[in-house]
């Protein structure tokens, strides 16, 4: 049996903005022992034009910096729909008291005191990243989306077929939504249900097999074939449906 090694994995990319060099080494050094590609700048421009150029999954800055400051940095990654999102942790000596409330209002995550412990930097790291990642997931799930000439929009809780609006109740919605999000994937009626109940919403396992009919029938004769039954196991949807004409 074949294993799948970490080197098969996406590796999670660190910025660390920092101009000590003992520490920046130290940084570098401990952060890709633990796995972890890290690229650094030494003041606060280049840090902030690093940030803007490549993805990366959380930033350590340094509030004392050449140039501009960590704050101000932070500042222009917040402003900026690039990097709006990126997780910072601020890096602050014990007497910027004060610059840690500024900065945390301003929207840095977490900060650690200098001196710190590599240990519980890189705690505080694995919690951001794991937040951060929980967000992204939510605010997914607030994102528009269509396949297969279907397009809902989630916020404005709307639904159009090949152009033409849809009106379905909020189960219908929820069940749907959550189909075309996850496309390709089989879900059993157990597992579609915690999707589909919210506020007002009563839904038993074997009614989702009814929500199942009445979106194939405001679909239509073609679209509701996006609905693939899987036998035995439950519901998935297709875009590209085996045996279904080409479409829009």
């Amino acid at each position: 049996m074949k294993s799948v090694g970490i080197h098969n994995m996406k590796r999670e990319r660190v910025l660390v903005i920092e101009d000590e060099s003992d520490i920046l080494e130290l940084l570098r050094f401990n952060l890709k022992k633990e796995g972890y590609d890290v690229d650094t700048a030494t003041d606060g421009e280049r840090g902030v034009d690093h940030a803007r150029s490549k993805a990366y999954d959380v930033v350590l800055l340094d509030l004392m910096l050449p140039g501009i400051d960590g704050l101000e940095v932070c500042r222009r990654l917040r402003a900026d729909p690039r990097t709006e999102s990126l997780p910072v942790i601020m890096v602050t000596s014990k007497g910027e008291e004060s610059d840690i409330l500024v900065g945390l209002g301003i929207g840095a995550d977490d900060y650690v005191t200098k001196p710190f412990s590599i240990k519980e930097l890189l705690a505080r790291i694995k919690v951001v990243l794991r937040r951060s990642k929980t967000a992204a997931v939510s605010r997914s799930d607030k994102r528009p989306v269509a396949k297969g000439g279907i397009e809902i929009d989630p916020v404005r809780h709307q639904v159009s077929v090949d152009g033409s609006p849809v009106a379905f109740t909020l189960a219908e919605f929820r069940l749907l939504h959550f189909l075309v999000r996850h496309e390709g994937r089989v879900f059993s009626r157990t597992e579609l249900l915690p999707h589909v109940v919210g506020d007002g919403v009563v839904v038993v396992d074997r009614n989702i097999d009814v929500h199942i009919r009445n979106i194939r029938k405001k679909l239509g004769d073609i679209r509701m074939h996006h609905l693939v039954t899987v036998r035995g196991v439950g519901y998935k949807f297709e875009s590209h449906p085996v045996g279904l004409p080409s479409v829009g």
